[in-house]
């Protein structure tokens, strides 16, 4: 056995395209080839060019995932982010919204600067004298941040390093082109639309863009949109479910890659955030200040959401969500859907039922399979029912 690296990128180390079809050329010959991979590496190039040629022109484009592209995104907006996240191919490095404050319009601005203050006064009322060790100035600080920024516009510009393939880069192009020619749009797809335009008409404008690799035969697109229409429930050794969330939580929801998300935006529904949903007063002035704003999109906006995933890939969620560190929304609704779960296994006598259970008692500390490396100590945190 030999094992050998023949490519490496590193920063700075920006590779020109030619040799992007290059070596797709020579990645396409090794199913053919007679001797060795070096064979191909000294073949005539004019061999290699035709090779890349036809390969292209006949839709064999997984060789062009061998080689990648890392692009840094500045003053994207936050929905363009979500939208090509949302492609699997890829790994990105994102300015939090949830840890530093994003750049928004003075009225936001304002008004997240009072719902900061709003947060952090519920936050000490409710935990004040609770688990000092997790309620520290500091964190109160943040969480009530990350609460009060859901009032800032999914259109609010953020930052992110973001890597693909030479394929995929080519076929977000094609995705994104076929959305915007897309007719009877309704009001949030028209102002996504200006917003992909400018991005996509950026992404021609760099020198790894191809016609020939994004001709979408297929007729594929952007996945976050799906059909539009809700999944059929369903839990066994796969499963499909539906529910209401915030773009916020989408956001959190789509980084797991083993899972298949689309949503579909509802008008006029929003995230109350549940350390003030208790208190009409507060609920009536939260929803009241949103829609102050006009037609902005806040990231509390409410989403219907299709999800649907393994098994397996659902556990590993768990693993991630089911914590008191992670955001109260996406934790509570992997909550819902494994009770779900768990219910449908055991009325159907399912073999992992028995298992399933062992993932009922609280966070991801409680679970049989799972070893804590820094305890919360916040009691409600680990058996699951913190309002923050």
């Amino acid at each position: 056995m030999d094992i050998k690296i023949i490519a490496s990128t590193s920063v700075g180390n920006i590779a020109p395209k030619d040799s992007f079809d290059t070596f797709s050329g020579h990645a396409a010959g090794v199913c053919y080839m007679s001797s060795t991979f070096d064979e191909l590496v000294n073949e005539d190039r004019s061999k290699t060019a035709r090779r890349v040629a036809q390969t292209k022109r006949d839709g064999h484009h997984s060789v062009f995932d061998h080689t990648s592209i890392s692009m840094y995104l500045h003053d994207v907006p936050k929905i363009v982010a979500m939208v090509i996240n949302n492609e699997k191919q890829y790994t990105t490095s994102e300015k939090s919204a949830r840890y530093t404050r994003m750049a928004a319009t003075p009225q936001e601005t304002q008004l997240y600067n009072k719902w900061v203050e709003i947060f952090k006064s519920r936050i000490i009322k409710k935990y004040g004298n609770t688990c000092p060790q997790y309620f520290t100035d500091s964190r109160i600080v943040k969480l009530a941040e990350e609460n009060a920024r859901l009032l800032t516009s999914v259109f609010t510009p953020t930052s992110l390093i973001y890597t693909t393939t030479y394929r995929q880069f080519n076929y977000l192009i094609a995705f994104i082109d076929k959305f915007i020619a897309k007719e009877n749009k309704d009001e949030f797809e028209t102002r996504l639309s200006d917003s992909l335009q400018e991005f996509v008409d950026k992404l021609k404008e760099l020198p790894y863009y191809d016609a020939t690799l994004n001709a979408n035969e297929k007729s594929r697109g952007l996945s976050i949109f799906g059909n539009g229409k809700k999944v059929e429930e369903y839990y066994g050794d796969v499963y499909a479910t539906s529910y209401k969330a915030s773009f916020a939580e989408y956001a959190q929801a789509q980084r797991h890659r083993t899972i298949s998300y689309n949503l579909r935006v509802l008008e006029d529904e929003y995230y109350v955030p549940k350390i003030i949903a208790d208190s009409p007063d507060f609920t009536e002035l939260w929803i009241s200040d949103i829609k102050s704003l006009g037609n902005t999109y806040p990231q509390a906006q409410l989403c219907e959401v299709n999800e649907m995933g393994t098994l397996d890939a659902f556990i590993l969620k768990m693993k991630e969500r089911k914590c008191t560190y992670a955001q109260l929304e996406i934790n509570q609704i992997t909550d819902e859907t494994l009770k779900k779960y768990e219910y449908a296994l055991r009325m159907k006598i399912h073999p992992r039922a028995e298992e399933m259970m062992g993932y009922t008692k609280g966070s991801r500390c409680t679970f049989p399979d799972y070893h804590c490396s820094s305890p919360c100590g916040f009691a409600d945190g680990v058996n699951g029912t913190r309002e923050i």
